[in-house]
């Protein structure tokens, strides 16, 4: 052992204690975790420090990164060159930061994690926002301290005007703890602080209606509210967040669109995962996905298989990758160097507090540089109003020293000022020099005054926090990027979807839609009718009914099916759209066919569904009454409704309160009418008993109406658009099971019958061609007549044409029916522009 030392016997535990305590320590105080002042960690605030003293502003041109790589390295942080470049890197990615701090020029990388080209390729600069986080640095309003060497000074925190904590996030893994921090919208933050700024009493749930939830640099759909607010009153939540997708048609298959995708997810990874997926057969109904993004924004295109139903796949989606992942908050930060959990409003508080610390230190540095301007200005005022005395004194002195002495001790003057007043220069001896000198010196005063006032009133200074606050909203403020879904929160999607009548129409293949009503005008009897629906070539319009858009629907299938759903889910279209098939919108097999649907209040209130009845009619004239309460509770893949017979299908379901009269109408022209009550409820399953006995095989029910009105009339058309209407009185009540009374005297010209309704002086009628057209109708212009007539011309029809489908619509006011009967129906009647395509899903 060497002279002079000696050894000293240390408990091998204690000192891995310690060891261990400092080193984590100096983790969590200098280098995993923010200042929730600043918002920035040691090695972001060391690179925007180092391009400040590299003079990398954002109006200056790009510098290497190597250059300030290098200048960070060497001057702040002794760490590694790679640690620093990815610090720099990451501030300058778009996906990465809300809003960017560094301007980069080059390969910065990309969202689907390709790397950036290495510093020696990419160049660098401050962007505006970042000379705002070191705005006033040179004016002493922070604290600096020595660098890891004791040769240069750097600063502890940044006087910040951007809330940069809040606005751009953080995460960092220290020893024993986290944060993750979520970025969010400038404008909201900033509009929050001032909230906060008027009331510091302000409770978290009222700055909820600033701040309303993260935004990220992504987008996205932030899913459900319950975890944002979680995470703003308590500072940790879990925020799910969903890709933003919508359907596209494409190559005739569904498609599901993603445009932006959550937060912090690799897109190339997540398509080689999903394609994975797909491969082991863990999702189902996707038949190919292209990664279709460019440089006019992201675009992932997942094709479906003919069969598959588009939200059943994108919950799968959902479910088992990563169009949906969840961002776990855990808002921990440096408060006066200790690591505190906060919330919202801590961590605005802590902004706000450092914000007034950094206007207070920044009025005296300004207050002091302007007391020490105006003491050389009364001096350089004296001087220049003795200036020949001035002169005589300075041409007789030996040299400066004794110059300044003897002009002290002449005029009572200062060191300073003496200096100020030898080291003038001649042109400054002009009227117009002395004259700017007072100009200057009343304006100072002004200032210094001003600064003062400042100084003494808190008010004051939290009135220009706030004007710089809107200053820098007005200057970066954008709108928010994440969508928020409320649907797991307080706020249902009802209140967001107005509850307006609409028109349904369903074509011949399987096409749904839902229209305004206000889209259909009325028009007079015997018109060609309005161009309505683009269908595909060989279909056409075939059911079409009225509702609102927060009423329940009841789907009802030719095999005996039932599906529910809500109005506003269908998708809405033009008049002129050709919709979307409804094999994508519920479950239903692929030769299978949706024949009637139920428009029916809440489902989940008792009282109603056990005082209404389904009325249900095969085309072959079976009959069958169930409770409401039965079809209370479908799933997803849809509940047996009635059991279907061999060669028959289920062809009308009606809404009844029990006390009904049925009417059954049959193609051959007969119609029989029964008691409602007279036929007993049966169960769900049941396949019904005998409405009506067909003429012969080729005869079958057209359609069934239920009146609860004895008032009612009932109108029925033909294929060839005769149409009667004729009173309720005319059709006898007889037994279910008859043949039936004439209802309309079926001849060539006439056509078989094709529709039943009942109608009053109050309804329009809605007529569709099989060749898509529709006309509007008031039923006023039709005269009642006798049972046995044959009717009278509803619609002209061109060709082969004939007549689809007839339902009745509520009458619209009269301004509108007269301004459009001046609309004479000459529109064409041919589909102008049909599909060149002709596949079906």
């Amino acid at each position: 052992m060497a002279d002079g030392e000696k050894l000293i016997p240390i408990n091998i535990e204690d000192e891995m204690k310690s060891a261990y305590i400092d080193y984590s320590m100096s983790v969590i105080v200098s280098r995993a975790l923010p200042d929730v002042r600043d918002g920035l960690k040691p090695v972001h605030r060391r690179v925007l420090y180092g391009m400040y003293e590299l003079g990398v502003l954002s109006n200056r041109a790009h510098k290497k990164s190597a250059r300030i790589v290098g200048e960070v390295l060497g001057k702040y942080h002794p760490h590694g060159d790679s640690s620093v470049y990815d610090a720099m890197v990451r501030m300058a990615q778009e996906w990465s930061l809300r809003y960017l701090l560094v301007d980069g020029q080059g390969n910065f990388g990309s969202i689907d994690g390709d790397s950036p080209a290495a510093m020696r390729y990419t160049e660098a600069r401050m962007k505006k926002i970042s000379e705002e986080i070191m705005a006033d640095i040179d004016k002493e309003t922070v604290d600096f301290q020595l660098n890891f060497d004791d040769t240069l000074y750097e600063p502890k925190v940044m006087p910040t005007k951007i809330p940069n904590l809040l606005v751009n996030g953080a995460s960092g893994i220290a020893v024993g703890m986290a944060t993750n921090m979520p970025p969010h919208n400038l404008s909201e933050v900033i509009d929050g602080t001032l909230a906060y700024i008027d009331n510091h009493d302000i409770e978290v749930d009222e700055l909820l209606t600033h701040i309303k939830a993260p935004d990220f640099p992504t987008g996205g759909v932030i899913y459900g509210y319950d975890g944002v607010k979680e995470a703003f009153k308590t500072g940790r939540g879990k925020i799910v967040i969903r890709a933003k997708v919508h359907f596209e048609e494409i190559e005739g298959r569904e498609s599901i669109i993603v445009t932006e995708i959550p937060y912090q997810v690799n897109k190339a990874e997540m398509i080689k995962r999903t394609a994975d997926l797909v491969n082991e057969k863990k999702i189902e109904g996707i038949a190919n996905i292209r990664d279709e993004s460019d440089r006019s924004g992201m675009r992932i295109v997942y094709i479906l298989k003919r069969d598959a139903v588009p939200n059943v796949v994108l919950n799968t989606l959902y479910k088992y990758t990563q169009l949906q992942s969840s961002f776990s908050v855990n808002n921990i930060a440096l408060v006066a160097g200790r690591p505190q959990m906060l919330n919202l409003k801590d961590l605005i508080h802590y902004f706000v507090e450092h914000r007034h610390d950094v206007v207070v230190r920044r009025t005296e540095f300004d207050l002091r540089k302007a007391e020490e301007r105006a003491h050389i200005l009364e001096g350089l005022i004296i001087a220049s109003d003795n200036i020949d005395e001035v002169i005589q004194i300075i041409r007789s002195s030996a040299n400066t020293d004794v110059a300044r002495e003897r002009l002290m001790e002449r005029f009572s003057l200062s060191e300073i000022q003496s200096r100020a007043i030898v080291d003038m220069r001649l042109r400054q001896l002009t009227g117009l020099e002395q004259d700017k000198l007072r100009a200057e010196y009343d304006e100072i005063m002004k200032l210094i005054e001003h600064l003062r006032a400042l100084l003494a009133s808190k008010e004051l200074r939290m009135n220009l926090i706030k004007e710089e606050l809107a200053e820098i909203k007005e200057k970066y403020g954008d709108e928010r990027r994440s969508t928020i879904e409320y649907s797991g929160g307080d706020v249902s999607i009802e209140d967001l979807i107005a509850d307006e009548h609409v028109v349904i129409t369903i074509s011949h293949a399987g096409y749904i839609k839902r229209t305004p009503l206000s889209e259909y005008k009325t028009q007079n009897r015997g018109g060609v009718g309005q161009k309505s629906a683009g269908t595909r070539d060989q279909d056409f319009l075939e059911h079409m009914y009225v509702a609102t858009n927060h009423q329940y629907m009841l789907f009802f299938t030719q095999k005996g099916k039932c599906f529910w759903m809500r109005v506003y889910e269908i998708p809405e279209g033009t008049k002129t759209s050709k919709g979307r098939a409804i094999q994508n919108l519920i479950n239903i097999e692929q030769d299978d066919k949706v024949k009637a649907f139920i428009c029916t209040q809440d489902l989940k209130d008792q009282e109603y569904i056990n005082k209404h009845f389904l009325i249900m009619v095969t085309k072959k004239g079976q009959v069958k009454k169930t409770a409401l309460e039965q079809y209370s509770r479908p799933r997803a893949n849809g509940v047996a409704a009635i059991t279907i017979r061999e060669d028959d299908e289920l062809l009308e379901a009606k809404l009844t309160d029990g006390t009904c009269d049925i009417l059954v109408a049959v193609r051959s022209g007969k119609l029989v009418r029964f008691e409602e009550r007279k036929t007993r409820p049966m169960g769900r399953t049941a396949s019904g008993v005998r409405g009506i006995t067909l003429a012969d095989e080729a005869d079958e029910v057209i359609g069934m109406v239920a009146v609860s009105d004895k008032n009612s009339e009932i109108l029925v058309v033909s294929e060839n658009g005769y149409g009667k209407r004729s009173s309720l009185d005319d059709y006898r009540i007889t037994n279910r099971g008859g043949k039936g009374v004439k209802t309309l005297n079926i001849t060539e010209k006439t056509g078989k019958l094709v529709a039943i309704n009942n109608v009053t002086d109050a309804d329009d009628l809605m007529i569709i061609n099989k060749s898509g057209l529709t006309i509007r109708m008031a039923v006023e212009d039709l005269r009642v007549m006798g049972r046995a007539t044959q009717g009278v011309r509803l619609i002209n029809l061109k060709g082969n044409d004939s007549i689809a489908a007839v339902t009745k619509v509520v009458k619209e006011d009269e301004e509108e029916s007269a301004e459009s009967e001046t609309e004479s129906g000459d529109d064409q009647i041919v589909n102008e522009n049909p599909e060149a395509e002709t596949s079906e899903d």
